[in-house]
């Protein structure tokens, strides 16, 4: 306990699922967390469990397509807290059934690209401006996607817009290094949370099971756990990575659940 403590944190799209679970991490670590999405009733409810818990946060009004929320956001975390030592960009407009190409239109495209790649990329450029000005800098951590890993069926735009994200990362990482500031990248693996469980299909829940290397699916903390880490001094030589949070899942062959079933090592 304690890892974070002095450390202001703002972690985004954090009243619900990952985020969540990142920042009740977070605060329990003994950061000052500003908990920032659109919907203020569940951002004040996450408030609320942490202060009971023992823990130091508060609610901000944030919209990852809305430039002035942005600026907003951290103006408002400086004013209060005196400055910025962690960004988490975990706002994201999650387009999993987003399609092929031929059946993706460019508001389609747009819009997971506005999300996904625009606000992580705004809200790192805010960071980096209020980072530059501590003398310890800071850490920033983005939470991209194993769909960014390699080809398939649907997803294209989320895919290609998370494999922004990774670039975006190494390039954060190579500029502002020598100042001291961080930053890396989260691949989520299948995370199955309070708000999603009841719309992830039990077939999809099979097929990944079948290719993780462990026996369960992945949960919000698995991600916090991480995100401490890359946030704490403990993680101060440690930076540019893209690190993979799946349970094993793109550490093998695509082939092996098929050999699995076939009681087989090879052919």
């Amino acid at each position: 306990m304690g890892r974070l403590s002095g450390k202001v944190a703002i972690v985004t799209g954090s009243t619900s699922g990952i985020g969540i679970g990142i920042a009740n991490l977070y605060a329990a670590e003994g950061a000052k967390v500003v908990i920032c999405g659109r919907r203020q009733e569940k951002g004040q409810a996450v408030v609320d469990g942490i202060v009971q818990a023992g823990g130091e946060a508060s609610y901000h009004f944030m919209d990852i397509t809305d430039i002035e929320s942005i600026d907003k956001l951290f103006a408002d975390t400086v004013e209060k807290y005196g400055k910025i030592d962690i960004l988490v960009n975990n706002a994201a407009n999650v387009g999993l059934k987003d399609g092929r190409i031929d059946e993706l239109t460019l508001e389609m495209w747009d819009n997971i690209f506005q999300s996904d790649v625009r606000g992580t990329f705004y809200a790192t450029k805010c960071a980096v401006s209020y980072m530059q000005k501590n003398e310890a800098g800071g850490s920033i951590i983005n939470i991209g996607s194993m769909a960014s890993c390699a080809g398939d069926l649907g997803s294209t735009a989320y895919a290609c817009a998370k494999a922004g994200v990774d670039m975006l990362t190494q390039y954060t990482a190579l500029q502002y290094g020598k100042q001291n500031i961080r930053c890396n990248c989260v691949r989520p693996g299948l995370i199955v949370t309070p708000q999603n469980e009841a719309y992830v299909p039990q077939a999809l829940k099979d097929i990944f099971l079948s290719n993780i290397m462990v026996n369960r699916y992945g949960c919000p903390e698995d991600i916090g756990h991480m995100c401490v880490y890359l946030a704490s001094d403990e993680s101060s030589y440690v930076t540019g990575q893209i690190v993979n949070v799946d349970g094993g899942l793109n550490s093998h062959v695509s082939t092996v659940a098929q050999f699995k079933q076939l009681n087989s090592r090879t052919w």
